[in-house]
């Protein structure tokens, strides 16, 4: 991020992580093991353990989400949640290629922390402590916004309002790039072996099967250019649309 922009680097930033922000109950009460614990960073935050995670997708699933964005990425590009892996600095690669700047929120301060370490000194971010289902941002303030394996994770209502609030802080034109679990086809093993690894470990992501992510828009969304792609037989989605207004 230039001098010139006004905006802090990420060294400069603490205040925007250390931010005063209650912890949704649906996180506390299924994800306190993945996020919120202090050991979830050390156990999770391992690259052979997310592509694993992943079945072996990872990087794959990640290229896909940053094609989606495109090649360089000038103006401000928001990602909404953090991520264990190197999602957000090969986004960053493309920001700095746009001579671009990145904005990541997560309402966990230790999962900011983690980010940072990952990051580079002078890496043209800001990091902030926010709820992705209430946004502090200006209407229409990002040329693009992303959500890298967030939905599966939110109860209905949450998931509505992250998507409402997406919808409203990238202007129009811009556009929204989600990478989410989805329903396999019929013929992929996967769909009856991991559905009950997910019930048990991902108590929201079956309702995301059962439903197109545009079922969670708001009903007056305004987008066009939807595209979806699957991976993996099906099990994974990525899907992109453009508000038009």
């Amino acid at each position: 991020m230039s001098p010139a922009s006004g905006e802090p680097p990420i060294a400069e930033a603490e205040a925007g992580i250390n931010g005063a922000q209650a912890i949704p109950s649906y996180l506390t009460d299924n994800y306190w093991w993945a996020y919120v614990h202090p050991n979830a960073v050390w156990v999770f935050e391992r690259q052979w353990l997310i592509d694993a995670i992943l079945w072996g997708n990872y990087h794959r699933l990640r290229d896909a989400a940053l094609d989606a964005l495109g090649p360089t990425l000038p103006g401000r590009t928001l990602q909404v949640a953090s991520a264990y892996g190197d999602f957000t600095p090969s986004l960053l690669d493309r920001a700095v290629a746009g001579q671009g700047e990145v904005d990541v929120i997560d309402v966990l301060p230790i999962q900011l922390e983690n980010l940072k370490r990952k990051l580079r000194a002078n890496a043209p971010v800001r990091l902030a402590t926010m709820d992705s289902a209430a946004l502090t941002f200006e209407s229409a303030s990002f040329d693009r916004v992303v959500l890298f394996f967030l939905l599966h994770e939110m109860p209905e209502d949450w998931r509505r309002r992250t998507l409402a609030e997406a919808l409203r802080v990238v202007r129009p034109g811009g556009r929204v790039v989600i990478m989410e679990y989805a329903q396999p086809a019929r013929w992929n093993p996967m769909r009856y072996l991991f559905a009950p690894i997910l019930a048990r470990l991902e108590p929201f992501a079956l309702d995301l099967w059962r439903h197109d992510i545009r079922d969670f828009l708001p009903a007056d969304a305004k987008i066009g250019g939807f595209e979806i792609q699957r991976f993996f037989g099906g099990l994974y989605q990525l899907v992109s649309f453009e508000r038009t207004e």
